[in-house]
């Protein structure tokens, strides 16, 4: 795949993952969230692009067996990563969650399947090491299938519980996959220089390049002009920011199906998105990061990817004990 311009980076898998267990972002792995199933981490915010998100879902299931009622001992349970299309059985490997990597399988329900391994029924710690192995899962099958992914730490109790799963959120399921049928999610950061911005805007705002300089030249107190300056300055630096992610969206958008935008992180980040592109336009998505890149020379961007849709498949299932 092409590389974009030094002010374009793209990271690393296991980097961006682990950076996900730290801070719940958008990237978080936690999206299909059934009650009752152990859960460790928050689902992201669901600030998205009005128009264009890509399914979201709200399922009840008639009757259905507990879901795990985690307890203490040493007992084992299904781990489930995530949900794909397939009637035939699937195997990928010792590559599961656990100290000593357990093997991942599915377990199916007609034409739906699960992706679990085996694991111990207690709560899962969000260790770097934990969230790397979910990841590692959910990367491997989506090489070859369309998944809908599983919250971190989701667990069953037995086989029965997730075929009653899949038999009672078929429907869902099946309009999602459908959906997200050979799209991937890239993730797209830009950073700015804030200290060089509030140069600029001093610079060629009149308003505030005149209050600067009444500023600096009053000997007296300069309370109130300060503020009014940093009101100006904040206002300023706002507009700017929100013209250029206006700007990387609109050019972004022929090459995506949907985009979604979360809240920035820190005073150096002006957008954070995440963005879902057909497998087909893979390439023409990542020349064209490029090409921005190389315009907004002021501005670095850095993206991560492909991904499972984390940002747009939302399903919620509410299911009923037996």
């Amino acid at each position: 795949m092409p590389r974009p311009s030094p002010n374009a980076s793209r990271g690393g898998r296991r980097s961006a993952a682990a950076a996900g267990a730290a801070k719940s972002n958008a990237k978080k792995p936690v999206k299909s969230r059934p009650n009752g199933a152990a859960r460790s981490a928050r689902a992201p915010a669901k600030t998205r692009t009005p128009e264009r998100h890509a399914s979201e879902r709200i399922v009840q299931a008639g009757r259905t067996a507990s879901a795990v009622d985690v307890a203490t001992g040493t007992s084992r349970g299904k781990y489930v990563y995530c949900i794909v299309d397939s009637g035939d059985p699937l195997r990928f490997g010792p590559i599961g969650i656990g100290a000593d990597p357990s093997e991942v399988y599915t377990v199916h329900y007609k034409s739906l399947a699960a992706v679990v391994s085996d694991a111990p029924l207690e709560v899962l710690d969000s260790t770097r090491e934990n969230v790397l192995a979910h990841e590692r899962v959910n990367e491997t099958v989506m090489r070859e299938h369309t998944v809908i992914p599983m919250s971190f730490g989701t667990i069953f109790k037995t086989r029965e519980d997730i075929v009653e799963l899949l038999r009672s959120a078929a429907e869902a399921f099946g309009d999602v996959l459908n959906k997200m049928q050979n799209k991937l999610e890239f993730g797209l950061k830009v950073l700015w220089d804030r200290d060089q911005a509030v140069r600029e805007v001093e610079a060629e705002d009149e308003d505030i390049s005149r209050l600067k300089k009444e500023i600096s030249g009053q000997k007296g107190p300069t309370y109130f002009a300060r503020m009014q300056y940093g009101r100006l300055i904040d206002a300023a630096l706002q507009a700017r920011s929100e013209r250029y992610v206006a700007e990387i969206l609109e050019q972004l958008r022929e090459v995506s199906v949907a985009s979604r935008v979360n809240k920035p992180i820190g005073d150096k980040m002006i957008m954070n998105a995440a963005f879902l592109i057909s497998r087909d336009q893979e390439t023409a998505f990542d020349a064209k990061v490029k090409s921005i890149a190389s315009r907004f020379d002021k501005l670095t961007f850095k993206y991560t990817g492909p991904w499972p849709p984390y940002n747009f498949v939302n399903i919620r299932l509410k299911l009923e004990r037996a």
